[in-house]
């Protein structure tokens, strides 16, 4: 009998030792519902061979560690010609197949670019650069159609981050009218194809935003984005809190912070120069460290929950490690604000999406 215990205690033991580690995520009971990631580079990512890891440093693909983790809403942009396939519909459209089939909601961010479209710069497509205006029209609806038909979205955001307006220099928001007419083209395609498919306006920052809504507000959309990273959109978080607040008291649209993002270093794991990388550039409460990148995200989702109409939050490149080598000056000019560490491996920030 003696025996038989010391070697069932043995079992046990070689048995616990042997178990794969686990690291379960954070809970948040906030009730929200878009708990979103742009992941637009994870293609990109897949062909250049390298190896992520999950929270327990098993060898995961990103996007299951993404799911895993809480995930359930992927962003991911278009431009209408890029110069490689990255970003464009064919590979949209292909990846959010996978998406949809792992259970992931689609947020598509049409950019009506061949590159990055932002508040400082949007450039019209080449091929739409000298069209008249009405042939610019029929162009954004063309265009949106054509990705309602191909990817059919869950949500859709008409232009980015047109805080100034898009297509310069026709939909400039000093042409307003002209504005207007053409989002309203792409919202009139994502209804033609599919009713129940979230339109979303997406404003830079916050706290200018409510004018610029109001002057939008005949518009037919369902979603108000904002962008919140601290360098570029203040670092009064309550300001945010106020003026997301405001913005459902006045307009009562759901919200969504579409963007944000927060370093866990200042240091390089490539010879690519960081967006982020000062001490004036960050929050004056969260470090530049694991637990500082961790906390504030924690504090941006209760932003968005305690909001009457908060639905959920957008990480902004989650994914974009430096994945093309130590050595390289083209390479991740974001890795400080992954979710992943210089050596693949997920940190803890990316519980934030678990519920």
């Amino acid at each position: 009998m003696t025996r038989f215990i010391m070697s069932s205690f043995c079992f046990i033991i070689i048995f616990i030792s042997c178990t794969k580690p686990k690291v379960d995520a954070p809970t948040y009971n906030d009730g929200l519902t878009f708990k979103g990631g742009d992941i637009s580079f994870i293609p990109e990512i897949r062909k250049s061979g390298i190896k992520a890891r999950n929270r327990a440093g098993e060898f995961e693909d990103m996007v299951t560690t993404l799911k895993n983790q809480g995930m359930t809403v992927a962003r991911l942009r278009v431009w209408n010609a890029p110069a490689n396939e990255h970003s464009s519909l064919p590979e949209v459209a292909e990846f959010s197949k996978e998406l949809k089939k792992e259970g992931i909601k689609v947020y598509i961010t049409v950019h009506y670019s061949d590159w990055w479209a932002d508040p400082g710069k949007q450039n019209k497509p080449k091929a739409w650069s000298n069209i008249p205006f009405a042939a610019l029209k029929d162009s954004v609806y063309n265009f949106t159609l054509k990705i309602m038909q191909q990817v059919n979205p869950e949500y859709i955001q008409i232009g980015n981050e047109i805080n100034n307006g898009m297509l310069w220099p026709d939909g400039h928001y000093n042409r307003l009218p002209q504005l207007k007419e053409l989002l309203a083209a792409g919202i009139k395609a994502v209804r033609d194809h599919n009713k129940e498919t979230r339109i979303m306006m997406h404003y830079a920052g916050h706290d200018k935003s409510l004018p610029f809504y109001q002057s939008i507000r005949e518009l037919d959309y369902d979603l108000i984005g904002l962008s919140y990273y601290p360098f570029w959109h203040g670092k009064s978080m309550d300001s945010l809190s106020s003026n997301i607040r405001v913005l459902a008291d006045t307009f009562g649209k759901d919200i969504v912070i579409a963007e944000t993002a927060y370093p866990f270093t200042f240091d390089y794991s490539d010879k690519t120069n960081n967006v982020i990388g000062l001490p004036q550039q960050i929050h004056p409460d969260y470090p530049p460290t694991v637990d500082g990148q961790k906390l504030f995200l924690e504090k941006v989702r209760k932003i968005v929950a305690d909001s009457p109409r908060g639905i959920g939050f957008c990480y902004w490149a989650p994914e974009w490690v430096a994945f093309k080598g130590p050595e390289s000056s083209e390479g991740s000019s974001w890795e400080n604000q992954a979710l992943w560490g210089f050596d693949y491996k997920a940190l803890p920030s990316i519980g934030i999406f678990n519920k």
